[in-house]
């Protein structure tokens, strides 16, 4: 069973993409049990029908829709990345995490909410997370910045410590410098393994 049906043209990419957007909004709101199909393709603007086309059920929805939220992540992150390695991207990574939490503060929600509705693609979302942050780290070593060989261990704990300042400086309080809160914890990467 697919989750996401690629679609054919323009405007069907369109109305997937308004679909998940709506759904983001609807289950980052309601939570997934409250949510129903009708209300998401409402908000989407879409026909009932219209939905059955790109996805077979709500649970398919939901299981796209985390892929989709882990990915856009990644692609908020990448672009800033680009020409800038060792301790310093995982600065700039945190930040644009934290940026791109700010604007869609729904995340959390379904993020937490599928580890029950679709235990794989979370657990998917986490691996690939901390393999991303590992895979920067070994980078860094290999320039010399850390003096620590670089674990599994070391890129699941900067995960959380992103996963948390998300949280709180993203969802709960959006009124710190987010340039001061991706600096304290660089530094604290930075002294704590360099």
């Amino acid at each position: 069973t697919r989750e996401l049906r690629v679609p054919r043209t323009e405007r069907g990419r369109r109305t997937q993409r308004a679909i998940l957007d709506a759904a983001a909004a609807e289950f980052g709101e309601k939570g997934f049990h409250e949510s129903s199909i009708v209300s998401i393709t409402i908000r989407a603007g879409v026909a009932l029908g219209s939905f059955y086309t790109y996805f077979e059920s709500k649970e398919a929805l939901f299981k796209a829709l985390v892929a989709d939220m882990s990915g856009r992540v990644r692609d908020h992150v990448a672009p800033v990345l680009a020409g800038r390695s060792g301790v310093e991207a995982e600065g700039v990574a945190l930040h644009a995490f934290l940026d791109f939490a700010r604007a869609h503060k729904e995340i959390y929600r379904i993020i937490d909410e599928a580890e029950f509705v679709a235990p794989d693609d979370w657990r998917a979302h986490y691996l690939n997370t901390a393999a991303r942050i590992l895979e920067r780290l070994q980078a860094a070593r290999a320039q010399g910045e850390l003096g620590v060989e670089p674990s599994e261990v070391h890129a699941w704990a900067i995960m959380g410590m992103n996963v948390f300042l998300g949280l709180r400086f993203g969802v709960m309080d959006a009124s710190f410098d987010l340039a001061e809160v991706s600096a304290q914890a660089n530094a604290l990467l930075r002294d704590g393994l360099g």
